[in-house]
């Protein structure tokens, strides 16, 4: 017998308590009970993204919430600055063209971040701009995105906000919504949440839900006035995925139990123990100088496609990890640092990333990578 383990970019791996939780018998969506329980969730998503405004709930995928903050705040012809530096940057251009309003787009290098400069002469030299698009961590290249930086150079512009990607962010990385000024935050349950996929999040903020009230772009289900009025009654406009929810009530009771501090200082860790380990192999990251604590986007052996690597751990080892996408996709493989992990398991994620690449015919010394997120775990 060979023990399944994930690491991916989401899903992710779920504790078996919140297992637990949302295998209970289900419960009617439209009693007290259920209401209560609705309650207690949105405090607590208020309290992990940091924010005293309005957090709504949508069974969806996050790029439901993502098209949400799209067909909420920009009219046909509105322009938005989206910053495009991998496929999720990309997903926001493309969101945007898809429903009439107008993109101009920061192209970034893939493995890089934006430079706050070019979003503030941008905004300058185009004051119409509505919204400003970009990610927290860029899923598909693994790089963190200066979003505080961003933030503050948005919040100049009285008729702009600012739209953040966190679906493979919040949770694991601080990005305290009002405090910022981030107006609309967006988060997906496959990710930090340690859920499966199905729930999306957005927090949006007054200055935000000006833009809605001004917008007539056609929605129904992704209505975000909608939805705000029934999450006010502690309820869903439509159908909301109850199991899920019963399994998100334990995770945020439990997230708010060890603190965000804790909490983005852990995976922290884990992304440092990764980082330092593939670097103690001889391999590459592919965004070194702005890397994500969600995840790692590892360059493969010059040589060694990615996906074999990919391949070759779930085959044999029953691991899965997540290549590259588009042009990086043979380059690249990546692992995530969110979800139901401890140390052992990023040591785990290690030992067995040498022992495919010793599989594969790399020349790789087996045990360098482990010693040092061996190091680094014990002297934390």
């Amino acid at each position: 017998m060979i023990k399944r383990r994930i690491y991916s970019p989401g899903p992710v791996e779920v504790s078996p308590d919140t297992a637990l939780e949302m295998a209970r018998p289900i419960l009617h969506h439209r009693t007290g009970e259920f209401e209560a329980i609705i309650a207690e969730v949105v405090e607590g998503l208020k309290f992990v993204f940091q924010t005293r405004g309005d957090v709504l709930l949508f069974a969806s995928s996050g790029t439901g919430a993502m098209e949400g903050a799209v067909t909420n705040l920009l009219n046909p012809g509105d322009k938005a600055l989206c910053v495009v530096g991998g496929k999720f940057g990309q997903r926001w251009s493309q969101l945007v063209s898809r429903f009439g309003a107008l993109p101009v787009n920061i192209d970034v290098p893939w493995g890089k971040a934006v430079n706050p400069d070019d979003v503030a002469r941008a905004l300058e030299a185009d004051p119409v701009i509505k919204a400003v698009y970009i990610q927290a961590c860029e899923t598909s290249t693994g790089v963190a995105h200066p979003v505080r930086d961003v933030a503050r150079i948005v919040r100049g512009h009285e008729n702009t906000v600012l739209v953040v990607d966190a679906i493979s962010a919040v949770g694991v990385m601080n990005l305290p919504a009002d405090d910022w000024g981030l107006d609309v935050v967006v988060g997906g349950s496959q990710k930090a949440w340690q859920l499966p996929p199905g729930l999306a999040f957005a927090s949006v903020s007054p200055k935000a839900w000006k833009l809605v009230d001004q917008c007539v772009q056609p929605r129904f289900y992704f209505d975000w006035k909608t939805e705000k009025k029934s999450i006010g009654k502690n309820t869903t406009a439509y159908t909301p995925a109850v199991s899920l929810i019963m399994g998100l009530r334990k995770v945020l009771a439990d997230i708010r139990e060890e603190g965000l501090e804790s909490l983005f200082s852990r995976a922290a860790l884990y992304a440092r123990m990764f980082r330092a380990a593939m670097e103690a192999l001889g391999l590459g990251l592919f965004a070194p100088d702005s890397p994500s604590d969600s995840i790692t986007a590892v360059c493969s052996p010059e040589g060694m496609d990615a996906r074999k690597v990919v391949r070759h751990l779930s085959e044999k080892y029953h691991i899965t990890i997540a290549a590259g996408q588009d042009q990086i996709k043979e380059t690249v493989f990546r692992v995530s640092h969110m979800g139901y992990l401890d140390g052992l398991d990023m040591i785990t994620a290690v030992a067995a990333v040498e022992i495919t690449l010793k599989d594969l015919g790399w020349n790789v010394e087996l045990g360098a990578g482990v010693k040092k997120a061996q190091e680094i775990l014990t002297n934390a």
